[in-house]
């Protein structure tokens, strides 16, 4: 959906208009700032926007609104596009231009709820690894984000009549972790942090599913690792179901995230810092692309 620019305020201040906000702006450069809502006026902090040069491309700012929905980017003069996107609303979509000095206000943006898909047919839908992934991104003390991702997994989701009755479970072994650095690997899969030997899976096991609103859901259950269970809302949106793959079959899929505390599976990284180990920080973000197929008489087996 495509936008139009709702207002102009120019100001050859350099500040943001509409909330006293001043930024240092530097000369030749003006401002672009906006308030967004949901459609019953409720302030969307965590919108992400991304603002583009029409000219190249090139993303020149990227950011999300603030607890009260705002958003402000000092920018050079201009074209630009820009793209807002927000969990269970409809992308928008405008383009502006921002003069030497100017201070363009767009005024409040409201957006609109996301049409709500078809959900899936009720059965059962297993994974399909060779169209998942599931990745983690933790933060080296001291360093810049360490991404690796788990090979080997398998798991299903059961989907109910009633979507909110649904299950999932989803096994992974812990020892197909991998992020590039052969060194790195053996040590997480070591004593020190996932001790693979003595706990070679982690397992999530749901207990209920929560409808956030559009295609929003918060999938709730028990996390076990490192031989420790703890409870874990799956941020999800489900991306609908469409048929094709191997053998035009009835495929649906799903993106997922969490955030794991360390320390919640007794993984205590201070310890080992106290030892002089480089470990990573105390926070593990999840992130999960999954692809599910429709277990039925005539559903082919995916290759290896």
């Amino acid at each position: 959906m495509v936008l139009s620019l709702l207002r102009r305020a120019r100001a050859k201040s350099g500040g943001a208009s509409g909330g006293g906000l001043v930024l240092p702006v530097p000369r030749g450069a003006g401002t672009v700032s906006c308030e967004v809502v949901d459609p019953v006026g409720q302030k969307l902090g965590g919108a992400e926007i991304t603002v583009t040069a029409k000219s190249d491309g090139r993303v020149v700012a990227k950011g999300t609104t603030d607890l009260f929905g705002l958003f402000t980017a000092a920018l050079p003069a201009g074209e630009y596009g820009l793209l807002m996107t927000a969990e269970s609303m409809r992308p928008a979509s405008w383009s502006f231009y921002i003069e030497p000095g100017e201070a363009l206000g767009m005024g409040r943006v409201e957006l609109e709820v996301a049409q709500q898909l078809e959900p899936p047919s009720p059965g059962m839908w297993l994974i399909d690894p060779p169209h998942t992934a599931i990745r983690f991104i933790a933060q080296h003390v001291g360093m810049a984000n360490v991404h690796g991702r788990f090979q080997k997994f398998e798991g299903g989701v059961r989907v109910a009549e009633n979507p909110e009755e649904s299950e999932v479970r989803v096994r992974i072994e812990a020892a197909s972790l991998t992020t590039g650095n052969k060194t790195r690997d053996t040590h997480l899969r070591s004593a020190d942090f996932l001790d693979v030997e003595n706990y070679p899976y982690i397992d999530f096991v749901s207990d209920r599913f929560v409808y956030r609103g559009g295609n929003a859901w918060s999938v709730q259950g028990a996390l076990t690792l490192h031989g420790v269970s703890r409870s874990v809302a799956l941020d999800t949106v489900y991306l609908g179901a469409v048929n094709g793959g191997y053998g035009e079959e009835l495929r649906c899929a799903a993106r997922a995230t969490a955030e794991l505390h360390r320390e919640d599976y007794t993984l205590n990284w201070r310890n080992m810092l106290a030892k002089g180990i480089a470990v990573v920080g105390p926070t593990v973000k999840l992130e999960m692309d999954i692809q599910t197929m429709f277990q039925g008489p005539d559903t082919p087996t995916p290759p290896e």
